[in-house]
């Protein structure tokens, strides 16, 4: 039993390990990858005080957006 066990806990790690590898080389994981990376830059500037001349860069291109749409 203890055998059988052992057998079928090596195939699921190999089968596994390979289906990660798998994912992981695909695009759509490098994708997702980049944009979390991106995301959690935002949220450090953020929370470290850096977003605030980003956001109010940002607020300063919204409000001049609907300043000129309102015209």
């Amino acid at each position: 039993m203890k055998n059988r066990d052992g057998i079928v806990a090596t195939l699921a790690v190999a089968l596994t390990t390979v289906a990660l590898a798998g994912v992981i080389s695909t695009d759509a994981y490098l994708q997702t990858a980049k944009a979390e990376v991106q995301g959690v830059r935002a949220l450090t500037d953020v929370a470290s005080g850096q977003g605030q001349v980003a956001a109010a860069a940002g607020n300063a291109l919204m409000a001049a957006d609907t300043m000129t749409v309102t015209r």
